[in-house]
């Protein structure tokens, strides 16, 4: 997993999260990726809603269509 420290996360526009609130950071590929993946879980442990979820899967996708 690609890490992104608190000042480069905190340096990032809203726009390069996948939910309000700055949560799923998709800046890039690989954070696309992780996000799928944590979000996949984070849905079957009940702690993310299939609307969150749908959203995490369609924003990360177009992260991954553009690279």
């Amino acid at each position: 997993m690609s890490r992104l420290t608190a000042a480069e996360r905190d340096a990032l526009p809203d726009s390069a999260f996948a939910l309000p609130g700055r949560r799923y950071p998709i800046p890039d590929a690989t954070h696309a990726r992780d996000a799928l993946a944590r979000a996949s879980e984070m849905l079957h442990r009940g702690d993310l809603t299939q609307q969150e979820y749908d959203t995490v899967v369609a924003r990360a996708h177009a992260v991954l269509e553009d690279e």
